[in-house]
């Protein structure tokens, strides 16, 4: 039997088993109860928390993008490594304040957090729309590392638009019918899949083009040795570009809608030992990152449509290996993907009811709220599967991308918790004029002052914009408080 075929049999496999896993875990629990499809009751473990955390952080990108980036850019890639370690800390903070305010006052979303301290439905509309547009960008990162999967481990014969649909079709359905705690338990099955994969057949590429680590960087450093170092002449990034690169998605990670809402789904205690437990789960990056130096020099750049399909193509093209192993590969990556996909398809169907439709129509029963928010999986993935098919951008430049609008949440959110004095005008010209000056510079602009990342710039003009507002209009008379004093 021809490999692909084998990977074709492996992938479809895989597939069967994740859609079987995601729509019995939502069996046997009050599937028609608004909490237990938005936060699962309010009640996930360690065990199923840290894989839902670091499933729906370590996605596509870092199956296909961070091989891509280490083949294509060098060190700069590292920033992946960098940001992973830092990002989360806060949750050990904010996320068990967070939780008490959401128990407290029902919330499961960013917007309906924003709203309930500023009494400002204006402002749930904004944040449920940004977040919309920034979850269908993160999204198409993921079926665009599934079609990619499916495309290049067939050798052509799935195409694009099809490898995109069939995977991620089965995470709408699971999505759909189980809520979080279809996603979670999905999660725990890819995650295990992906880190056994990535060490296995990571350290395996290395050893067999190179013979080791110490004697693949050796070859580079006598090649290319500017590749290895970050703001050198020969360099692909400066200093600026990568410090603030690790600062927008240090800033911005939690401020997703699938992270953030996480904190209503669980208790203190697990919160506070997922954070100190998840960087172990980042520690599955360092073998794909080394897949990426590891091809640098063997590959001609020519060979590839894009740098994110280095992966794959060493698997099939390069590589002296059986179909099994194209087939995990691909089941790996296809785990990696939907394992975000999942969460943040979730997480943009509640954002867009509970922050735009709820604030327009008001009064909807729970059972209507739950209902719409069914329907919005459906709705959410076919715009994404549409950006997908059509747009052209590499998978790491549209997950930055995607992170320069949601960053801009941070001082509503950070306010909230923390500063009495902020109004609702001033967090909402903030993440107004933060929003534009980001997408500015991502769409318009061909380039952003001393080359600071364009999500960085919004943020502070988010903040410039913010504060004086803040001062200048009348203080809030009432609920401020009620964040702010939770212990």
């Amino acid at each position: 039997m021809p490999n692909w075929q084998i990977a074709l049999i492996m992938m479809i496999g895989y597939l069967v088993v994740a859609l079987i896993i995601g729509v019995l875990a939502g069996r046997g629990r009050d599937g028609g109860s608004l909490e237990e499809f938005a936060v699962a009751g309010g009640k996930l473990g360690l065990f199923v928390m840290w894989f839902l955390m670091g499933g729906a952080v370590f996605s596509a990108f870092s199956f296909l993008g961070a091989p891509g980036w280490a083949y294509s850019k060098g060190a700069p890639a590292l920033y992946i490594i960098t940001y992973t370690a830092f990002a989360i800390l806060p949750w050990y903070i904010i996320g068990p304040k967070i939780g008490k305010i959401g128990k407290k006052y029902q919330l499961y979303t960013v917007s309906a957090f924003l709203k309930g301290r500023f009494n400002s439905p204006i402002l749930a509309i904004l944040v449920g729309l940004i977040a919309l547009f920034a979850s269908i960008q993160y999204l198409a990162t993921q079926m665009t590392g599934m079609a990619h999967i499916f495309n290049i481990m067939t050798e052509g014969r799935i195409p694009f638009w099809l490898g995109a649909l069939a995977s991620y079709g089965i995470v709408v359905i699971y999505v759909a019918t189980g809520g979080l705690r279809a996603a979670a338990w999905s999660d725990v099955f890819q995650g295990m899949l992906m880190i056994i994969i990535s060490w296995v057949v990571g350290l395996a590429i290395v050893n067999q083009l190179h013979g080791g680590t110490t004697e693949m960087f050796t070859n580079i450093i006598k090649d290319q040795p500017e590749f290895l170092q970050i703001g050198k002449d020969g360099s692909t990034m400066g200093t600026t570009a990568y410090s603030t690169t690790i600062l927008v998605s240090v800033i911005g990670f939690l401020m997703w809608p699938h992270l953030f809402s996480k904190s209503y789904a669980s208790n203190t205690k697990t919160m506070k030992k997922t954070v100190l437990a998840y960087p172990i789960f980042a520690l599955f990056l360092v073998p794909l990152l080394l897949v990426g130096f590891a091809a640098k020099g063997m590959i001609d750049s020519g060979q590839l449509e894009n740098a994110d399909q280095i992966l794959p193509y060493l698997i099939t093209t390069v590589m002296n290996l059986p179909g099994w192993v194209y087939g995990l590969v691909g089941a790996g990556a296809l785990a990696a993907a939907m394992s975000t996909a999942d969460a943040i398809t979730h997480s943009a169907s509640l954002e867009v009811t509970d922050g735009v439709i709820k604030n327009i129509w008001k009064d909807l029963s729970d059972k209507k709220t739950l209902l719409l928010m069914r329907i919005g999986v459906f709705v959410i993935g076919a715009l994404a599967y549409y950006i997908t098919v059509f747009g052209g951008q590499g998978l790491i430049a549209l997950l930055l991308g995607a992170y320069g609008s949601i960053v801009q949440f941070a001082p509503g959110v950070y306010s909230a918790l923390f500063w009495k004095r902020a109004t609702a005008k001033g967090v909402i010209a903030g993440l107004i004029v933060g929003t534009i000056v980001n997408y500015y510079f991502q769409l318009v602009a061909s380039s952003t002052p001393f080359d600071i990342h364009a999500g960085i710039l919004g943020l502070i003009a988010n903040i410039i914009v913010m504060v004086p507002v803040c001062y200048f209009t009348k203080p809030q008379e009432d609920g401020a408080n009620k964040y702010v004093d939770v212990a």
